[in-house]
């Protein structure tokens, strides 16, 4: 019978930075996946178990930020398939509803509203070009698409967005 190995301290260290660094973007991105703090919390914890498994055989063909939204994504997409989330009712009282932590402007409500409220393949897009400032080529590995398509997906998005805001606009005046 073999014992286990100690883990490497070196691989540990790189691996604590990674964590520190991107623990926050990942929270983001999984709780605008997710829509509820609990489940993007488990999400980004999944997404590092994954990370510290597969962090020996990562071949830094993407910058690690590209790698770690990767994987957080398609954890968010296994959370959303499995079956047991499709029957959890997640609707919740005004009453309930935490304060916002920060004020924001009544454009950029309308902005975060909007984006919400596109396909997810779009949303997904958005966030990680816009929010997560990544360039076409890193948006398209992270999704695991051509850059094409990522490009796509982004101009249908801009288009959907400028219409809507121009809607709201109409009707706001």
């Amino acid at each position: 019978m073999q014992g286990i190995k100690a883990p490497d301290p070196e691989m540990e260290k790189i691996f604590t930075e990674l964590v520190s660094m991107h623990q926050t973007s990942l929270l983001r991105m999984c709780y605008l996946n997710l829509h509820d703090l609990g489940l993007a919390e488990d999400a980004v914890q999944e997404t590092f178990v994954k990370a510290w498994k597969a962090l020996p055989s990562f071949r830094g063909d993407s910058s690690v930020t590209t790698w770690l939204m990767r994987i957080a994504i398609n954890t968010c997409r296994d959370m959303q398939r499995g079956a047991w989330l499709k029957h959890i009712g997640r609707t919740i009282s005004l009453d309930q509803l935490a304060e916002p932590s920060a004020s924001f402007s009544e454009n950029e409500f309308a902005v975060n509203m909007e984006i919400a409220k596109l396909p997810a393949k779009q949303r997904e897009t958005v966030l990680l070009y816009y929010y997560q400032n990544m360039n076409i080529d890193e948006v398209a590995k992270a999704l695991g698409i051509a850059v094409s398509t990522a490009s796509e997906r982004l101009s249908r998005a801009k288009k959907k967005l400028r219409l809507a805001l121009k809607e709201e606009m109409y009707f706001n005046e």
